[in-house]
């Protein structure tokens, strides 16, 4: 039986295109659950296709015009050719058409509590720690997150009955500005995707439109540390009063803020603990965190602070988060091989992330840090050449992969090898290897006794970990 969805009356039939996607998956599982007839296609088989099929969704390989016809409404990704035959069949038939972003919005407008997890860095973490403590508080949340982890029976959704909906929110091409919130949590605001947006101030104009979004009497959690985040803060000053808007603050250098993290230490695993005060009750609460680096820091603070603005009690956050062991591609541990030789694997994609992550691997007990780096778009590592140029020092040898193009189309004006003689110009050895054979190669023949190798980007560079021995 049908949940009856605001926004989906009468519809029996979505048919998804692209819809092996970390997100467009969840989305179909939850209209599944609730008794839709979902299709769908995708250009590769992968581990969503294959939970998709289990849970009954027939779904295609490639493109076939024939599977829209008799569809009520057609899903699509951003990231499909608009000459893709389904589409173009959907168009001509004029069956209504919705942009992944777009439909999800809709989803969202049916649940009274929809909380948003925005930013440049730490989404995916912050999101995961967040869900995590609110199972634990019994609140049932629905939540999609950008990627697997333990606590999602190593999935990226959970379908709960409650009015909570936990949501990773991207801000490229304005994607959060397609989601209602009645909580809005900001993380930080720097430049990136800038295949889209021209520049900083264009990204804060579109962090301004997400908080101004928010209901009245709607909460909005900030990172007190981000300069962007506080000047949008003041900016924003008389709309956010008018508006009654309940302002939470996280910070690790301002004891002001909401909540604040003091006698932060490191162990040598490069996990961090801290200790966090109940404003209300006074109480101390030791947190100790089993994933490295201080930008996990920040990204638990967020998620206390949400847990905090929604009434979870600090007993319940602390248990969560010491237990809590990351998400998938976050730091995560592959495989030891040759003599102690530990091999991870991260997300990181931005320079950053890439200075966190490279960090967070410094602190640990090694001897060399060996990192592989795979750039994601053309555009990014153009427009941000420099800053990527930097992002390696804390490596003893940088190993850059061709660059993932995703959605674009190589014009011919940035290569990988720019960016190794950029890194060379900065001190980090660095050198480009084009295959994936020949990275594995060469690391097999390259490592020491208890040196860490890294995978690193956004794309597919984790598949090396399938060649590495």
């Amino acid at each position: 039986m049908n949940k009856n969805f605001e926004g989906l009356q009468n519809v029996n039939k979505i048919h998804m295109i692209g819809i092996g996607g970390i997100s467009m998956s969840a989305i179909a599982l939850v209209l599944k659950k609730y008794g839709y007839n979902v299709t769908g296609s995708d250009r590769n088989e992968g581990d969503m296709v294959k939970v998709l099929r289990e849970n009954g969704i027939n779904v295609y390989i490639g493109s076939n015009a024939e599977l829209v016809k008799d569809a009520d409404i057609v899903v699509y990704t951003s990231a499909i050719n608009q000459h893709d035959s389904e589409f173009v069949k959907a168009k001509s038939l004029n069956i209504p058409t919705f942009e992944r972003a777009k439909f999800l919005g809709i989803l969202l407008n049916n649940y009274k509590v929809p909380i948003c997890v925005s930013g440049t860095h730490g989404k995916t973490t912050t999101t995961s720690m967040l869900s995590s403590i609110f199972i634990d508080a019994n609140l049932d949340p629905n939540v999609q997150v950008g990627s697997k982890f333990t606590k999602l029976n190593d999935l990226n959704y959970r379908i709960g009955e409650s009015e909570y909906f936990i949501l990773e929110s991207c801000e490229y091409v304005d994607s959060f500005l397609n989601f209602p919130h009645q909580t809005a949590i900001i993380l930080n605001i720097e430049e990136d995707h800038l295949d889209y947006f021209s520049g900083i101030e264009e990204i804060k104009e579109s962090f301004k439109k997400f908080i101004l979004m928010l209901p009245k009497d709607g909460i909005l959690i900030i990172n007190k540390d981000d300069l962007n985040c506080l000047s949008l803060i003041n900016e924003l000053s008389e709309e956010l009063c008018s508006k009654q808007i309940r302002i939470y603050t996280f910070s690790l250098s301002d004891p002001t803020a909401t909540i604040y993290a003091k006698n932060i230490s490191c162990n040598i695993k490069g996990f961090y603990s801290f200790d966090v005060s109940d404003i209300k009750g006074g109480k101390t609460y030791g947190f100790y965190l089993t994933v490295p680096g201080i930008h996990n820091v920040y990204d638990a603070l967020a998620a206390i602070t949400a847990a905090y603005a929604h009434g979870i009690d600090f007993d319940i956050m602390q248990k969560s988060l010491n237990e809590f062991c990351g998400a998938k591609r976050r730091f995560e541990f592959k495989k030891k091989i040759g003599d102690n030789v530990l091999v991870y694997d991260d997300y990181a994609h931005h320079p950053t992330e890439i200075k966190a992550t490279l960090s967070a691997a410094k602190q640990k007990e090694h001897n060399r840090i060996i990192a592989i780096f795979q750039p994601h778009t053309y555009s990014r590592t153009k427009e941000l050449l420099n800053d990527f140029a930097t992002a390696f020092k804390d490596a003893d040898i940088a190993i850059i992969a061709d660059i993932y193009a995703a959605r674009e189309v190589d014009d011919g004006s940035i290569s990988s090898k720019d960016l190794v003689e950029k890194i060379c110009e900065n001190g980090t050895n660095a050198i480009y290897l084009p295959t994936f054979e020949k990275i594995a190669e060469f690391v097999e023949n390259n490592i020491k006794p208890n040196d860490i190798v890294l995978t690193i980007g956004a794309g597919n560079i984790t598949d090396i970990n399938n060649i590495l021995k």
